[in-house]
Formats: C-alpha cells, sequence, structure tokens
C-alpha cells in the first residue's frame, strides 16, 4: 500500500490471547495502522484519547467482556460512531442479537478465515469513510446549494458502492444480481413514466433516484446471522422467519445514514422505501408490514418484480434456473395478487428486455443461493 503510515486507516486490536493478536496484527499490518489492547480497560483508554476507524473486539475477556466494552464505547460521544466489529467463538442468535443491539456492526466467528477477516475490515472501513465524507461535506455545502447537490451525487455513489459491497460479503449473492435487478428497475420505470397512474411520481429525478438506490434493496442481510444467510439449501420456517428481518435491518441501515444529513435527501427516503417494503404484495400478505396495493410506494412495488423475475431464472443450490418465459409466465399469475397489476402489464409489455438484460450480465459461474 503506498500510503503513508499516519494515512492509514487505524484499527484498535482488543483481544487478551497473545495468538490472536499476533494472527490479527500479520494480517492487518501491511494495510493498517494498528493498536493492540489486551484488555476492555485499556481499550477504552485508547479509543478515548485517539479514536481509531474500526475496532476488533473479543467477546470472552476476564474482567470487562467485549460487551461492556461496546456498550462503553457507544455511550462516549468521541467514539460512538466508531464501528465495531465482534470476534467471537459463540455462533448462538442471542449472543449475536445481544451484539447489534449494542451498537455492533458484524461478526468474524473463530478460528479467523484470513480472507473474510480482510474483506469485512475493508468493507466497513470503506462504509465508515463514505459516513464520514457525507457528514463533512454536507456542512460545507450549506452555503452553496449548486455545490452541493454535485458533490452529493457523488457522495451517494460512494455509499451505495460502500453498502451494496458490504452486503456481498455477508451474502452469496452476485454483484451482477445487484446489476440485473438495478436495470430491470430502470427499464420499468422508463415505461412506466407516461403511465396515467404513475405520470406524476416517475419523474426523471426519481427514476434517476430509484436506479442509484435500487442496488441497496437488500443491504439489510447484513444483519442476518451467518448459519441462516449462508446455509446452503432452503430455510426452516423458523429461519425464514428470521431472514425477513433483513428488511427491518436495511429500513434502519439507510435511516441511520440519512440522520447524518440536515435536510431530507430523495434518494435516501426511496432507498428507504425499496430496503424497507421488497417483499410486500398488492394483496397485504407479504412482509414486513403486510401493506397492500398503493399503501406499497411505487419503487418497491418494481423491485418486487425484478427481484422475484432474478430469482427465477437464477440458479441456487436448491434449484435449476427457471426459463424466461416459465419466469414470466409467474410474473403474470401474481397480476393482483402479488403484483401491482398496472405494472405486471408493463412487465409483460417488455419482457423481453428483462430477458436481455439477464443474458447481457449473466452470472458465468455457480454459486450457493439463499431462499428470498
Amino acid at each position: 500500500m503506498s500510503q503513508q503510515n499516519n494515512e492509514r486507516a487505524v484499527v484498535l486490536i482488543v483481544d487478551d490471547t497473545a495468538d490472536n493478536i499476533t494472527l490479527l496484527t500479520s494480517l492487518l499490518g501491511n494495510l493498517y495502522k494498528n493498536k493492540v489492547a489486551t484488555n476492555g480497560p485499556k481499550a477504552l483508554q485508547i479509543a478515548s484519547k485517539e479514536p481509531p476507524d474500526l475496532v476488533l473486539l473479543d467477546i470472552m475477556m476476564p474482567g470487562m467482556d467485549g460487551y461492556s466494552v461496546c456498550k462503553e464505547l457507544k455511550a462516549n460521544p468521541a467514539t460512538k460512531d466508531v464501528p465495531v466489529i465482534f470476534l467471537t467463538a459463540k455462533a448462538q442468535e442471542d449472543d449475536e442479537t445481544h451484539g447489534f443491539e449494542l451498537g455492533a456492526v458484524d461478526y468474524i466467528t473463530k478460528p479467523i478465515s484470513p480472507p473474510i477477516l480482510m474483506a469485512r475490515v475493508a468493507t466497513h472501513l470503506a462504509l465508515q469513510q463514505a459516513r464520514k465524507s457525507l457528514a463533512k461535506h454536507n456542512e460545507e455545502l450549506e452555503a452553496e446549494v449548486e455545490a452541493r447537490t454535485r458533490q452529493l451525487a457523488g457522495l451517494q455513489d460512494s455509499l451505495i458502492t460502500a453498502m451494496a459491497a458490504m452486503s456481498e460479503t455477508r451474502d452469496n449473492e452476485t454483484g451482477q444480481h445487484i446489476r440485473r435487478t438495478q436495470l430491470y428497475l430502470h427499464a420499468l420505470a422508463e415505461h412506466l413514466k407516461d403511465h396515467p397512474k404513475f405520470k406524476d411520481s416517475l419523474t426523471e429525478r426519481t427514476i434517476t433516484m430509484i436506479y442509484k438506490s435500487a442496488p441497496l434493496h437488500d443491504i439489510g442481510k447484513v444483519g442476518v446471522p451467518d448459519r441462516i444467510l449462508l446455509k446452503p439449501d432452503r430455510l426452516t420456517p423458523e429461519e425464514f422467519e428470521e431472514m425477513k428481518k433483513h428488511t427491518v435491518y436495511g429500513r434502519d441501515t439507510i435511516l441511520a445514514a440519512e440522520k447524518e444529513l440536515d435536510t431530507p435527501e430523495l434518494f435516501l427516503e426511496i432507498a428507504c422505501d425499496i430496503a424497507y417494503m421488497h417483499h410486500e404484495k398488492w394483496n397485504g400478505s407479504g412482509y414486513p408490514t403486510g401493506a397492500s396495493g398503493d399503501n406499497i410506494p411505487i419503487a418497491a412495488r418494481m423491485m418486487a418484480i425484478a427481484d422475484v423475475y432474478d430469482a427465477l431464472i437464477s440458479k441456487r443450490v436448491y434449484k435449476d434456473a427457471m426459463s424466461h418465459e416459465k419466469a414470466s409466465s409467474i410474473i403474470s399469475e401474481g397480476r393482483g395478487t402479488h403484483f401491482d397489476p398496472d405494472i405486471v402489464d408493463t412487465f409483460l409489455r417488455i419482457s423481453d428486455l428483462f430477458d436481455s438484460i439477464a443474458k447481457a450480465h449473466s452470472d458465468h459461474f455457480e454459486h450457493n443461493g439463499q431462499q428470498q
């Protein structure tokens, strides 16, 4: 890495085991500036004096455990925004839930996998940098509306990249799935904008924001436990109930980013609508809220079709890929029950475009898939 040492991101490693510290510092030392603490009080002292960019925090430590350290970090205004990744041999759902409730952003289970560690650290540092940049630039651009708009567009793109990349490190979906659904959504919006029902809502600016925010539709999967998210076959009913929570996690993640802004932003509002409500159904039988009909945001109604279509034509461990014709037939059968009838009608008129997008951005390798 060409950056000077004082320009590197600072990672605070907190672990009471010498072997673990040796492993982590050897893996991260070439890319980041490492600080080390072997107990909770020392970690808090280091973090308070000079807040790091990220904390890797062991849970099981004598005296003050990782949960207590995390709680103290989040209570301190100087360190409350520093992302905390727990390092733990624990894998129980209750343990993970407790950690997320305290404010942790992720879990890495022991024994540590170097590729997973490096990917998670890089992703969370990128997201942290995007958050800091967003806050900083928002303050700087208040006096000049035109410059603020121009620079905010760049920040939106970096936020999408960071957050979508974080999702990909946790999930077995490919980047092509994200790209395909984004293009499906744009195609639907462009062909719906002249429809009497949608012409007032689907302005050119709104369509652009829908296109930009589409990659964040499954960002909430970062909050789903690995044992469910990475399960290589169908989920049990209980596991699926936990998987459903990714809609809530996605909404909360985007709302947290929105709080950094002094005024509401259409981009984040639409991203929140899509992440939270793209599994709702026209007849009210979807989740997480059971909303129905026009009470479901337009962008979420469009994403419902795009996401289901892509799931149907994609191969998964537990199913083969369906043909375009079969997938289109299933979408048609869901008209008025699962999907908005007017959007289905538009989909059927441009289904060949969906097929072309799928072929142009196909997955060139097999990978495990999850129930959506």
